[in-house]
């Protein structure tokens, strides 16, 4: 099974009325519980739309950017990537925008040690 990140822009849904808002999140919230019951959910959430923190290796850490490119997304864990188009295609939906679909290089070392 391979992971895939789900994602849409940061200004994808602003021709989405506010009113209408209540239930893109109730439909999303929906396709969230289908990815648990499906047992392919790992985590998803919107990005909140405050600069970020930049931590640099000696551990400063300093205001970075608004989020510009991120809006909101989902990870979850299918055997293809036809499988992960197919939530992306729910989650689009749901959310009444595009989203985006990338895979997440494996890291054979990483599950030995989550005993995956």
């Amino acid at each position: 099974m391979a992971r895939y990140v789900i994602a849409m822009g940061a200004h994808a849904m602003d021709a989405v009325p506010d009113s209408d808002l209540p239930a893109v999140a109730d439909a999303a919230h929906a396709v969230c519980r289908e990815a648990i019951t499906a047992g392919v959910f790992v985590v998803s959430g919107g990005i909140v739309d405050a600069p970020s923190s930049v931590v640099a290796p000696d551990g400063t850490v300093t205001s970075g950017a608004r989020p510009d490119a991120l809006g909101g997304f989902a990870i979850v864990e299918v055997p293809s990537r036809d499988e992960a188009r197919r939530w992306a295609a729910r989650f689009a939906a749901a959310c009444r925008c595009a989203q985006e679909v990338w895979e997440v290089s494996p890291d054979p070392e990483l599950d030995e040690m989550l005993g995956a």
